[in-house]
């Protein structure tokens, strides 16, 4: 009997044992041709146990690769792929950069804000710039409320796009943003139109399942 403990470890445990054993096989034959035409056939048979990934472009690439990785690099065949070396597996993707959330200065503003900071601060100064500030402030103002159910001040606003803009960003004494009443309300509009639609399908759904339960009901005439 052969116990798991004598056996060698498996490469990739999704193919299993048996397929792992028809490698090292094939490994040990000695006429090239042979090797090549059982290692096709191993290939089928690898996507055979996993049909999902059969959808993937690269599928047949992946699968000569395992191939080789589970022969240890050791069957050479003739093969429709170049086999991949143990440096080139062992590499790894570059990390990808990630935001330090430590670096958003106010959350509920989230980051892009600051892009578009950016962009506002090299903008040259005029009517415009100006504008696009305010739509800046106003835009802090939608978001603050979003997250804090409260009443805030056009003066803190101003404050945080003062931070932001790192003093480069300034509401003129002229400048009016809107009112909290009404950003509120439109935020309440939203979700109760939302809601509403939720509600009208729900009723849809219920008089249609009515209907369809009374007509099955129904006696024949």
């Amino acid at each position: 009997m052969e116990y798991n403990t004598t056996r060698n470890n498996l490469v990739i445990r999704e193919y299993g044992r048996n397929i792992q054993k028809m490698i090292e096989y094939t490994i040990a034959i000695e006429d090239r041709e042979k090797r090549t035409q059982l290692a096709k056939y191993i290939v089928n048979l690898m996507a055979q146990m996993n049909p999902v990934s059969r959808e993937m472009g690269d599928v047949k690439h992946k699968l000569w690769d395992h191939l080789h990785i589970i022969a240890d690099y050791k069957l050479d065949i003739d093969a429709p792929f170049p086999p991949p070396t143990p440096q080139e597996i062992a590499l790894r993707p570059e990390r990808i950069p990630y935001h330090n959330p430590g670096d958003i200065m106010f959350r509920y503003y989230g980051k892009n804000i600051d892009k578009i900071i950016d962009k506002a601060i090299e903008m040259e100064d005029g009517p415009e710039k100006q504008a696009i500030t305010r739509t800046i402030a106003n835009h802090l103002k939608k978001s603050y409320l979003s997250w804090n159910r409260e009443s805030v001040t056009d003066e803190l606003i101003a404050d945080h796009l003062n931070t932001l803009s790192r003093g480069k960003l300034k509401l003129s004494d002229e400048d009016r943003l809107s009112h909290t009443n009404d950003i509120l309300a439109r935020n309440k509009k939203k979700k109760f139109k939302k809601e509403g639609n939720g509600n009208h399908n729900n009723n849809l759904n219920h008089n249609y399942n009515k209907v369809r339960k009374e007509k099955k009901q129904k006696p024949f005439e």
